[in-house]
């Protein structure tokens, strides 16, 4: 299991990239537009990086719905490698079943 305040900190990040997901995608509209003047698009560049850093979603990790764990994850279940066994073992995901050999 993770560290609470990790999670936490997460689950910040996805709240202010939501919150600042409109504001973002204009202000690189703008850095790329090449009809605008330079000193438009530096201005642009400029409001940009007076976001929060963590407003970015690149920031935001991946980490498993069950336990919080950020590596080793299955994007498709949004799961770690253990909780999904862990479910698969006991019959809880369809069509899924153990190999064996």
């Amino acid at each position: 299991m993770a560290k609470k305040s990790v999670i936490e900190r997460n689950d910040k990040r996805k709240r202010l990239a939501k919150k600042y997901l409109a504001k973002r995608t204009a202000l690189k509209a703008l850095t790329r537009d090449s009809s605008l003047s330079p000193e438009e698009r530096f201005n642009a560049q400029l409001k940009l990086a007076q976001l929060p850093r963590n407003s970015s979603p690149v920031r935001v990790r991946l980490r498993c719905e069950l336990s919080g764990r950020g590596r080793g994850n299955y994007r498709k279940f949004r799961l770690s490698r253990i909780a999904l066994r862990d479910l698969a073992s006991s019959g809880q995901i369809p069509g899924m079943v153990k190999s064996s050999w």
